[in-house]
Protein backbone atom coordinates (compact mmCIF):
# COMPACT_ATOMS: atom_id res chain seq x y z
CA UNK A 1 0.00 0.00 0.00
CA UNK A 2 1.45 3.15 -0.86
CA UNK A 3 0.28 5.58 2.09
CA UNK A 4 2.09 8.96 0.96
CA UNK A 5 1.38 9.51 -2.31
CA UNK A 6 4.46 7.78 -3.90
CA UNK A 7 5.90 8.59 -7.16
CA UNK A 8 3.77 11.06 -8.89
CA UNK A 9 3.26 13.61 -5.92
CA UNK A 10 6.66 13.73 -6.04
CA UNK A 11 7.23 14.98 -10.07
CA UNK A 12 8.99 11.63 -10.77
CA UNK A 13 12.37 12.30 -9.32
CA UNK A 14 13.81 8.38 -8.78
CA UNK A 15 16.22 9.02 -6.54
CA UNK A 16 14.29 11.19 -4.16
CA UNK A 17 11.47 8.95 -4.78
CA UNK A 18 13.37 5.53 -3.19
CA UNK A 19 14.32 7.05 -0.45
CA UNK A 20 11.11 8.94 0.19
CA UNK A 21 9.82 4.97 0.38
CA UNK A 22 12.17 4.19 3.04
CA UNK A 23 11.55 6.89 4.93
CA UNK A 24 7.98 6.27 4.76
CA UNK A 25 8.05 2.60 6.06
CA UNK A 26 10.46 3.71 8.52
CA UNK A 27 7.73 6.10 10.46
CA UNK A 28 5.18 3.95 9.92
CA UNK A 29 7.38 0.89 11.65
CA UNK A 30 7.99 3.38 14.21
CA UNK A 31 4.02 4.75 14.40
CA UNK A 32 5.26 7.84 13.28
CA UNK A 33 3.17 8.47 10.04
CA UNK A 34 0.78 10.94 11.33
CA UNK A 35 -2.81 10.81 9.55
CA UNK A 36 -0.96 7.75 6.93
CA UNK A 37 -0.23 5.68 9.89
CA UNK A 38 -1.15 1.97 8.89
CA UNK A 39 -2.47 0.01 12.35
CA UNK A 40 0.20 -2.63 13.73
CA UNK A 41 3.06 -1.72 10.92
CA UNK A 42 5.64 -3.82 11.28
CA UNK A 43 7.46 -4.77 8.04
CA UNK A 44 7.35 -2.76 4.90
CA UNK A 45 8.95 -3.05 1.43
CA UNK A 46 10.13 -0.47 -0.75
CA UNK A 47 11.04 -1.31 -4.30
CA UNK A 48 12.17 1.30 -6.71
CA UNK A 49 13.57 0.92 -10.82
CA UNK A 50 15.71 3.15 -12.34
CA UNK A 51 17.09 3.26 -15.68
CA UNK A 52 18.31 0.53 -17.65
CA UNK A 53 19.37 -2.46 -14.78
CA UNK A 54 19.19 0.44 -11.97
CA UNK A 55 16.86 -1.12 -9.20
CA UNK A 56 16.22 -1.19 -5.51
CA UNK A 57 14.76 -3.27 -2.63
CA UNK A 58 14.59 -2.34 0.59
CA UNK A 59 12.71 -4.86 3.49
CA UNK A 60 12.21 -2.82 6.96
CA UNK A 61 11.16 -4.89 10.51
CA UNK A 62 10.15 -3.60 13.24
Amino acid sequence: MNTDGGLLSRGHPLGATALAQVIEIFRQIRGQAGQRQMERARIGLAHAMGAGPNSTVVILQR
